[in-house]
Formats: structure tokens, C-alpha cells, sequence
């Protein structure tokens, strides 16, 4: 395995060329695989590795579930990794959102605080309208 800190920074653009059986690369987590010389090894065929080429094919490897010799053997072929700005966040290394949950526990407070005034108003404002109705049209 080699140390993330020396590996060559490569664009999403860079490994989009490398698309055809003479250079085969694509990206799994970030990583940029040269399978080049893996391409007729392939259990899967190489039909497979070609529909992936010069892409992110992340989600095409973790949804095959590949084994564990299969996840270190990737290794060999590790050729770089996405330049910074370009990587993606997977779902798999996602933390919760904090945003979505802040929101929700918002919206329950003011539902909260709303709840008893609602509870007391809107049966009010009823009474308020049936009485003027009434006033206007017995005065």
C-alpha cells in the first residue's frame, strides 16, 4: 500500500482519456486505478471494465461486493488520486447532516410553542367571527 501523501494528484478530465482497452483507467474512492494490464484478468470480463473506463466506477465495484483479496489486489493498479477540489464525498464516508436535524428539532419548538396559543386562538377567532356575524345581522 502506498503512502496517500506521495501519490500523483490527477484531474477527472486526465482519467476521462484513458477510455479503451490500450489505457484503462477509472476511479474508486477517490483513487485512480491503471488496469490496463488487469483488463483480460478481469473474472467479470472485460466488458465490464470498459463500461467504467475514464470513469468514477465506485459505485459499480462496492454494488458487484467484491471480495477481500479483490478490494487489496486494486491496489497494484493505484496510480493516483483525484486532485482535491474534484473529489467526491461517498455515502458510505457521509457523516449524518446536521443541517437536516437542527431544522427538524427547530420545527418541533415552534410547534411546540405554537401548540397551547393555537389550541386557545384559532377557537377565539371562531367565536370573535360567529359573534360579528351574528351582531350584523340581528343589529
Amino acid at each position: 500500500s502506498r503512502n496517500t501523501m506521495s501519490l500523483k494528484q490527477v484531474s477527472l478530465e486526465e482519467v476521462s482519456k484513458h477510455n479503451s482497452m490500450k489505457s484503462l483507467w477509472f476511479v474508486i474512492g477517490n483513487k485512480v486505478y491503471d488496469v490496463t494490464k488487469f483488463v483480460d484478468e478481469h473474472p467479470g470480463g472485460c466488458e465490464v471494465l470498459l463500461e467504467q473506463a475514464g470513469k468514477d466506477a465506485t459505485e459499480a465495484f462496492e454494488d458487484v461486493g467484491h471480495s477481500t483479496d479483490a478490494r487489496a489486489m486494486k491496489d497494484e493498479y493505484l496510480v493516483g488520486e483525484i486532485v482535491e477540489a474534484e473529489r467526491k464525498l461517498y455515502s458510505y464516508d457521509k457523516k449524518p447532516q446536521q443541517k437536516w436535524n437542527t431544522d427538524k428539532d427547530k420545527d418541533n419548538k415552534v410547534r411546540a410553542q405554537n401548540g397551547p396559543l393555537d389550541a386557545l386562538v384559532t377557537p377565539a377567532l371562531i367565536a370573535i367571527a360567529i359573534a360579528l356575524v351574528y351582531y350584523l345581522l340581528l343589529a
